[in-house]
């Protein structure tokens, strides 16, 4: 088992990722955006200034957090399918260069204002495929996130897409569920539950993502892994008996969440609050694994 994490959320530029990283003695980022830009997207040559960094601090690269087929990316535009086309392609040739082995993919934004059933699913089943086709063909993981996507409507929607994309894996985020509506339920859907979701998924995944938070009026508002309303602990606890050896990526969300444009946090504040919130991520899983006979 190893930690990892999204290290934007604790510096915006390289330097600052891989000096939080190295603080909390781990040897690995889960890279999303440099300096506000998808690793996937950077300029060449800033890509080649970044994977030099990389090598030279002896860190690397475990998942590439991509923007490909997520909720900003709508299943009815061929467009945007051509970009996340292009998008693969190029992150196929970073992540060979890097030696990454996953890329965290989705399935297009939910289609408001239609129902469950009418989501134009195997378009979605059938662009994914070729997607996922690509990356396997290279030698990565593509993992499926449950986040604000098909996929992530509930679990029976994670697991229609096991079944109709061939070779995809899941990573699980735990954090996603409590402010997502429940679409496997009647109307009016209530939110989703994250030990039920887990629970239903499980022997899928073979990564996680940490948030905890909690609803209030109607708004999430994100916590550290231990003070929030969800099952972090029993969702460990429960990995750690199943004997899980993959990573556990961190996504604090506490001071900057990465897709909210409004305001420039504190970048001090930022490095504080992931340090310590993989600090608390990593001793609850070695109570896990403790408490599993593990450690």
């Amino acid at each position: 088992m190893y930690f990892t994490g999204f290290a934007d959320e604790a510096a915006a530029g390289i330097d600052g990722q891989i000096s939080a990283t190295k603080e909390l003695g781990w040897s690995a980022i889960e890279s999303r955006a440099v300096d506000g830009v998808n690793i996937h997207d950077l300029p060449d040559d800033k890509f080649d200034e970044v994977a030099d960094k990389l090598a030279a601090a002896g860190v690397g690269i475990n998942c590439f957090g991509s923007t490909i087929a997520n909720w900003g990316k709508s299943v009815e535009s061929e467009a945007d399918f051509e970009k996340d086309l292009e998008q693969t392609e190029r992150a196929i040739r970073r992540m060979l260069r890097l030696g990454t082995k996953l890329v965290r993919v989705m399935s297009y934004a939910v289609i408001k204002d239609r129902p469950p059933e009418d989501q134009m699913k195997e378009v979605r089943f059938e662009r994914l495929r070729a997607i996922v086709g690509k990356f396997l063909a290279a030698g990565i993981q593509p993992v499926h996130e449950n986040c604000m996507n098909y996929g992530g409507m509930g679990w029976s929607y994670t697991l229609e897409i096991l079944d109709n994309v061939p070779g995809i894996k899941l990573v699980f985020d735990t954090g996603n569920p409590v402010f997502t509506a429940d679409r496997t339920k009647p109307e009016p859907w209530p939110m989703q539950d994250p030990w039920e979701f887990y629970r239903a998924v499980a022997d899928h995944v073979v990564y996680v993502h940490v948030k905890d938070g909690k609803m209030v009026d109607g708004k999430m508002h994100y916590t550290y892994p231990d003070e929030g309303s969800l099952e972090i602990q029993e969702i460990f606890d429960d990995l750690a008996k199943r004997g899980y050896d993959g990573g556990i990526s961190i996504e604090p969300h506490l001071v900057h969440v990465f897709h909210d444009p409004s305001g420039k946090p504190d970048p001090v504040r930022c490095r504080e609050a992931y340090i310590e919130y993989g600090r608390r991520t990593e001793r609850m899983m070695r109570e896990a694994l403790r408490r599993a006979g593990r450690a």
